[in-house]
């Protein structure tokens, strides 16, 4: 299939990125890009092998004159979110991305583009299929469900890559390079609920939030965006309060690490309370749309009528749960006092789903503070605790702690000033990049992250800049020519 994307510069990059769009590929189901990757690196002709968990890891060697130089890893991920608009039909487990150019951008129609980390692989393969490059000894490593547990990077083994040098080639900013970023952990609380029979004389209603912009719950976190989970939360409490509301199922979010853009729930009130809760919800939907009108403009809350549930819940797990996740702590956290700009803590509010039988509540808890980290979890434990929720806290994975000595940093401030004419800006990120977990096999790696521009990274708005994407490429091209030298023994 031809597509106008692979007549983009640099052709090299860009035809890789079609292939991987044509590939489903989302955390968890990765077996065939695993095995595409595996094909590819075979039939370069170049060392090839898959570890127990799925990461996929390639060997190239120096090109002639270039053996003295430290060996480079390059890394990125296979895996990407799916996310897509309500009115997209598409199966992220059969369906091929549907990239097109809009502009000065590269977008998906109607779901996430897969950029992240799509452009890193295709930039990296682009390298290792090259016959002209100038480069040290070269090592790729595409790790696999970073997105949804960092899995790959999790079960790296140690004394497998000779690498001292790790680029990592999923940052979204063309011209900054990252040198930290926060750690993470997973809290997981859930309410197991006893199922009760809707009373006589009441009446049903499907509430739903939608047209919320979503995004990553780390880089977007401080955007002020709204929450669905706790849109729709605020909604049922208010319900309870004024109505006598009940619940019968409620779910919002499905990504721990995106922030929730559509949620729903199905409800019975007393029917002599129709006109009045009708009313309320219509006046405080305005009330809430009113609040967000800038940061989200598309948001639609909505009550319809709806058949009468089967069963809903116990009403002391459901006063219990909505009071816990009412009352849970969303967005930022604490602001840096070290780096202007950057989120230190932070938690996104995910998931809150029903099954039947329980009710689950997942929440991303960030920080690269690992004391403020850990506080956070005590907060959010305390929290549920007191709800009388089950509590769980797993998936956690070390921040990066920067390294402004290093030689990798020094090399590519030089070539970014000698090519393009200005430093490069050096930050951390309030994301949880795999460096964290692969310093950790790997202590003795010199690390930095980088990538083209992306935005909207986890959503149905993400797009990659084309203007940034040949810049990197460049960037990576001229920074494997300049690696530093092994030491003289």
């Amino acid at each position: 299939m031809n597509n106008p994307i692979q007549h983009l510069e640099p052709k090299a990059v860009w035809k890789n990125f079609f292939s991987l769009t044509q590939i489903p590929r989302p955390s968890k189901k990765e077996e065939r890009i695993i095995e595409f990757m595996k094909n590819f690196g075979l039939s370069a002709g170049l060392e090839t092998w898959v570890d127990e968990v799925g990461n996929v890891m390639i060997r190239k060697p120096a090109t002639p004159g270039m053996e003295n130089r430290k060996g480079i890893v390059l890394q990125a991920h296979l895996d990407m979110v799916p996310q897509k608009n309500s009115d997209k039909t598409h199966d992220f487990e059969k369906d091929p991305i549907e990239p097109q150019i809009d502009g000065e951008w590269v977008k998906a129609n109607g779901t996430t583009l897969g950029a992240d980390n799509g452009m890193g692989v295709a930039a990296i393969m682009a390298v290792l299929e090259s016959k002209d490059l100038v480069h040290g000894p070269i090592e790729a490593l595409f790790t696999i469900d970073e997105e949804s547990g960092m899995t790959g990077a999790f079960n790296l083994q140690p004394d497998v890559l000779k690498g001292e040098i790790l680029l990592n080639l999923d940052s979204e900013d063309e011209g900054e390079l990252y040198i930290g970023c926060a750690g993470g952990i997973n809290g997981n609380f859930e309410f197991p609920f006893k199922k009760v029979s809707a009373e006589q004389g009441t009446i049903a209603y499907k509430i739903n939030v939608s047209g919320l912009k979503g995004g990553h719950s780390g880089l977007d976190i401080p955007l002020g965006r709204g929450n669905s989970c706790k849109i729709i939360t605020r909604l049922l409490w208010h319900g309870v309060q004024k109505h006598g509301l009940r619940l019968s199922s409620l779910e919002a979010g499905n990504m721990r690490n995106a922030i929730p853009r559509e949620g729903h729930a199905t409800v019975t009130i007393p029917a002599n309370e129709k006109e009045k809760f009708e009313k309320c919800m219509l006046s405080f939907a305005e009330t809430i749309k009113a609040e967000l009108s800038v940061t989200e403009p598309g948001l639609q809350i909505t009550a319809t009528s709806a058949a009468l549930p089967d069963y809903l819940m116990d009403a002391d797990t459901q006063n219990r749960m909505l009071r816990a996740v009412y009352g849970c702590p969303n967005g930022v956290i604490r602001m840096s006092d070290t780096m202007e700009g950057l989120v230190e803590t932070s938690t996104n509010l995910s998931i809150v789903k029903t099954d039947g039988e329980t009710v689950k509540v997942i929440c991303l808890l960030r920080s690269s503070v690992n004391s403020a980290k850990t506080d956070l979890t005590h907060m959010m434990g305390s929290i549920f605790e007191l709800a009388g929720a089950k509590v769980e806290f797993d998936g956690e994975y070390p921040g990066w702690k920067p390294n402004p000595d290093s030689a990798i940093l020094k090399a590519m401030q030089d070539v970014y000033n000698t090519r393009f004419g200005k430093v490069p800006e050096i930050k951390a990120i309030h994301a949880g990049l795999e460096c964290g977990l692969l310093g950790a096999v790997y202590p003795g790696w010199d690390m930095i992250s980088f990538g083209p521009t992306i935005r909207y990274p986890h959503s149905p708005d993400e797009k990659v800049n084309i203007a940034s994407v040949e810049k990197f490429w460049i960037y990576l091209t001229e920074t494997l020519k300049n690696a530093p030298a092994k030491p003289v023994a």
